[in-house]
């Protein structure tokens, strides 16, 4: 006569199983939230860069220093709207300046209100008082030390 024997799981293997399942499904979900905020970062990155896209082409495209002082307001899609100012600090180099942009943005679908600060450097010699350039030229040649022929 044969025996019959039967094969099954005992019950210590049955819950290592359940655990290995367990700690794959915790980082599975970990792994997609990070997902979905990555997701939601890349889009907020994206409207900030229309919304500075906009704001650059204004301040960039104005010759007249302190119409970009004075800041402005801007339509943006969505029924958006950019309230700026700026601040334009002289640089030590002639010609340069630090441009700080400060906006707000109201509006939109989501109703909210965001904030953001920008610094670019910018050349203008528009921008640049005459005389004050020539003292920086001059002072920047005097701090250069004298070159000696080879």
């Amino acid at each position: 006569m044969r025996t019959r024997s039967i094969v099954a799981f005992t019950l210590i293997e049955v819950l290592i199983s359940l655990a290995i399942v367990g700690i794959a499904a915790v980082a599975l979900g970990a792994a997609y939230a990070n997902t979905l905020g990555a997701h939601a970062a890349v889009a907020q990155r994206a409207a900030h860069g229309t919304v500075l896209d906009h704001l650059s082409a204004v301040v960039l495209n104005e010759p007249d220093r302190e119409k970009v002082e004075s800041g402005g307001d801007l339509t943006l899609p969505e029924n958006r709207r950019l309230r700026w100012e700026a601040v334009v600090e002289e640089a030590a180099v002639p010609d340069l300046f630090k441009v700080t942009i400060k906006g707000r943005v109201e509006g939109g679908t989501a109703g909210g209100v965001e904030e953001f600060t920008q610094s670019v450097m910018l050349l203008r010699p528009t921008w640049s008082d005459p005389q004050r350039r020539e003292q920086q030229r001059t002072e920047w040649r005097a701090s250069r030390p004298e070159e000696t022929p080879r």
